[in-house]
């Protein structure tokens, strides 16, 4: 059988440090402010993308997660110069060892951590994560934002930082499969949140600055040599992490999947406002009732039947994008399912009234259907 906890509350951050738990295999985690601190037992193996001590570690006693002050992000600039001696000088401040510790950096709060242990007999894995995409959200293979000639990188909002914790002795090529396993499960959480990009009009797989560190103890008895997806920790790893994330991307920015059941929110990533969505409007019969049509618009865009329409027209786009369908047979597709949606809404006749063509584009069609809709809403209201 398979336990799956939120163990523990990370709410009420207070300026001093406090213990919050202490692993099954001895890892004790305590919090202040503007950090998490994991303090480790002797014999802990560490794989980590943090910028100081970095890699695979076997000589590490702490691994701490750090929220960037707002007057660090604002001018980007970090103490000391560096992100290494930034880290340094914080694992300092926090009474940490900085020679055998490891940190990360997010703009994340730390009391928006999401904690989630999952279990299988004798084997537990823990994920700390906290999370943010609305500003640094991108999907693998996005136009670059800088190319590392320096070493200077700027700080910026929106990390995914995961720590997991193991409580069994993982061989290296474990280790990094369980850093697979993990960013996967993280890519999962996004997809099914259906969260944006913001360098391009894709799926979001993580942010430009995630990070992870994962914790693997080399004095226990229990040695495990497969941590992918077939594997039983393999599966803990995938739990944990896209549970955790889900619920820190929730904490952090209210993104959940209440907040994307809204049609302005799924177009959003193809930069569909709506201002053209009124645009599209006025084009339809001129009449100059903006306030009233974008309250209508507001209203209906979180219609669940609205939603699952408008998703599966975009889907074909997206699926005629990656090549999946040819482009004439997804438009016809798409043209014709747009032509059901007034009547999905309780408009009569409107397939009959709404001027689509194969010619213009799937988003354009889209545009216009649901400013149909919005005007007809908005008729519909002033008759009342």
């Amino acid at each position: 059988m398979c336990n799956s906890t939120y163990p523990h509350n990370l709410e009420k951050p207070d300026s001093s440090e406090k213990d919050l738990f202490i692993t099954s295999s001895g890892e004790m985690v305590s919090r202040t402010d503007d950090s998490i601190i994991v303090k480790l037992p002797p014999g802990r193996i560490v794989l980590s993308t943090a910028a100081m001590k970095g890699g695979f570690r076997s000589d590490l006693t702490a691994v701490f997660n750090h929220q960037l002050s707002h007057s660090a992000i604002q001018s980007h600039e970090l103490e000391g110069g560096s992100v290494e001696s930034y880290l340094a000088i914080t694992a300092n401040r926090l009474n940490l060892a900085s020679d055998t510790t490891t940190g990360l950096l997010t703009a994340a709060k730390m009391n928006n951590a999401a904690v989630v242990t999952e279990s299988f007999r004798g084997l537990e894995v823990t994920a700390i994560i906290t999370a943010g995409i609305e500003v640094n959200g991108g999907r693998a293979g996005d136009p670059a934002s800088y190319y590392q000639e320096s070493g200077t990188i700027t700080p910026v909002k929106g990390t995914i930082n995961t720590i997991l914790i193991i409580n069994a002795d993982l061989p290296d090529r474990t280790c990094i499969q369980a850093l697979m396993t993990a960013t996967e499960a993280k890519t999962v959480a996004l997809q099914q949140l259906m969260a944006q990009s913001q360098y391009s009009s894709g799926i979001a797989t993580g942010s430009g600055t995630d990070g992870i560190a994962i914790i693997a103890d080399s004095t226990c008895s229990q040695h495990l040599t497969d941590a992918g997806k077939h594997s039983k920790l393999g599966e803990l790893i995938g739990n944990a992490v896209i549970k955790g994330t889900t619920e820190a991307l929730n904490r952090q920015s209210g993104l959940n999947t209440l907040s994307q059941r809204n049609v302005m929110v799924r177009l959003a990533r193809f930069g569909i406002t709506e201002e053209e969505i009124w645009s599209a409007a006025t084009k339809l019969d001129g009449e100059n009732r903006r306030a009233r049509f974008i309250e209508a618009l507001r209203e209906i865009a979180c219609e669940p039947a609205l939603v699952a329409a408008v998703s599966a027209v975009i889907h074909i786009h997206d699926e005629i994008s990656w090549g999946l369908i040819p482009a004439v047979a997804g438009q016809h597709t798409a043209t014709r399912l747009l032509l059901t949606i007034p009547d999905l809404m309780g408009i009569q006749g409107g397939d009959c009234n709404l001027s689509l063509t194969h010619q213009q584009s799937i988003l354009d069609n889209l545009k216009i259907t649901i400013a149909y809709i919005g005007k007809k809403k908005c008729l519909e209201c002033s008759r009342k």
